[in-house]
């Protein structure tokens, strides 16, 4: 499989994140999280929302509202008039944390991870939100002890849902319940590129599952995103003009666009070619399709 990978949107992202295409809009939203702003394109036009707090992720809730997870926890945003409503606290508490990969699930849930804003190991923990039938939620934590929470991700077929913790280079696959999302077992290795790779600087990002059941993992430091069989067999790789590829996502009427956000920070010295596109959003055409993110459901 051999594609060519084009300049979505050139404005550089210190670290760009959370890709998402609204499917009643057509339209893609993603994050420049540390320097918490919301940003968008239609064609020529493009888009910018400043926030008050890192934000990192977005689910759709209609045609006018994105659930925003931040450093603070979940909010309903309106796009028209940029106002916003706290859903949900997550680690509100704690200033040395933040929120950071976050993807809704089939059953109208969320999924996020939160990590330490400098780095550090530990900090990190993987939650699952459920709305209820009174405007509140379940708040289900599935994971302590985490560094870096990435690839949330859910099997077309919905029995199952991805996760990794990217320094561990690890990808994991959790079984869940068919009727409600909520997890059954412990989660197996479904990618280690500790046994598999010989890149060291190749560490699983974010990831998006296509119409086919196989996994496509943006892996920041070595300028690809790889796609795996629903086996975890690696199928073939995009190159990109940059290292630190973050998350893809997939969009277009036929969903059969990739766009893969990118970041700038902490590209290597020896790696100085990497700077000229780093932090920019690409676009890539597929011979295969996506599927459409679901809904985030409020009752």
């Amino acid at each position: 499989m051999t594609h060519q990978a084009k300049i979505f949107d050139d404005r550089p992202c210190t670290l760009g994140e959370g890709p998402i295409w609204h499917p009643e809009r057509q339209q893609l939203f993603w994050f420049d999280i540390v320097n918490s702003k919301l940003l968008s394109r239609v064609g020529t036009q493009s888009f910018n929302w400043q926030f008050d707090r890192n934000v990192s992720a977005a689910g759709w809730i209609d045609r006018d509202h994105l659930l925003i997870a931040s450093e603070t926890g979940l909010s309903r945003f309106n796009l028209v008039s940029g106002s916003e409503e706290m859903l949900c606290d997550i680690e509100s508490d704690n200033p040395l944390t933040r929120s950071n990969d976050g993807r809704a699930d089939p059953w109208g849930g969320f999924w996020v991870g939160t990590m330490s804003k400098s780095g550090d190991t530990g900090m990190g923990t993987l939650y699952r939100w459920r709305p209820d039938h009174h405007g509140g939620g379940e708040l289900q934590v599935l994971k302590r002890d985490m560094s870096t929470p990435n690839s949330i991700c859910f099997d077309h077929s919905r029995d199952c849902a991805y996760y990794s913790d990217t320094k561990t280079r690890i990808i994991w696959r959790i079984r869940v319940d068919p009727k409600n999302g909520w997890p059954l077992d412990e989660a197996a290795i479904f990618v280690d590129l500790r046994a598999t790779d010989d890149h060291p600087e190749r560490k699983p990002d974010g990831a998006v599952v296509d119409a086919e059941g196989c996994l496509w993992s943006a892996q920041w430091g070595s300028a690809r995103v790889a796609r795996y069989s629903p086996e975890g067999a690696f199928l073939s790789a995009i190159d990109l003009p940059t290292g630190h590829t973050s998350c893809p996502a997939f969009g277009g009427q036929d969903f059969q666009h990739l766009f893969v956000t990118t970041a700038r920070q902490k590209v290597p010295e020896n790696r100085s070619k990497w700077l000229e596109h780093a932090g920019n959003t690409f676009l890539v055409h597929l011979d295969v399709r996506g599927c459409a993110e679901p809904r985030v459901i409020l009752k």
